[in-house]
């Protein structure tokens, strides 16, 4: 089964990162880039991302686990 490619929405969704963050940690080496599909349509393999998210997790350590309800402050 061929691998899907991910558009710029269906990322942003997955790592909850904003469209300026990703293109800006791209940049920087920080982030995966995209394959170019046609002259204009660009997506991510799906493993690609789920390995980035994967190396978030593993590199944060304790920070990557979930927050406790009691953890989460509101702003304000």
């Amino acid at each position: 089964m061929p691998e899907r490619h991910l558009r710029r929405r269906h990322v942003e969704e997955l790592t909850g990162l904003a469209r300026s963050t990703i293109y800006g940690m791209m940049s920087r080496g920080e982030f995966p880039r995209p394959i170019q599909l046609t002259a204009k349509a660009v997506a991510w393999p799906e493993s690609t991302i789920v390995d980035w998210l994967s190396s978030r997790c593993r590199s944060t350590g304790d920070r990557g686990k979930p927050l406790s309800k009691g953890a989460v402050r509101r702003a304000g």
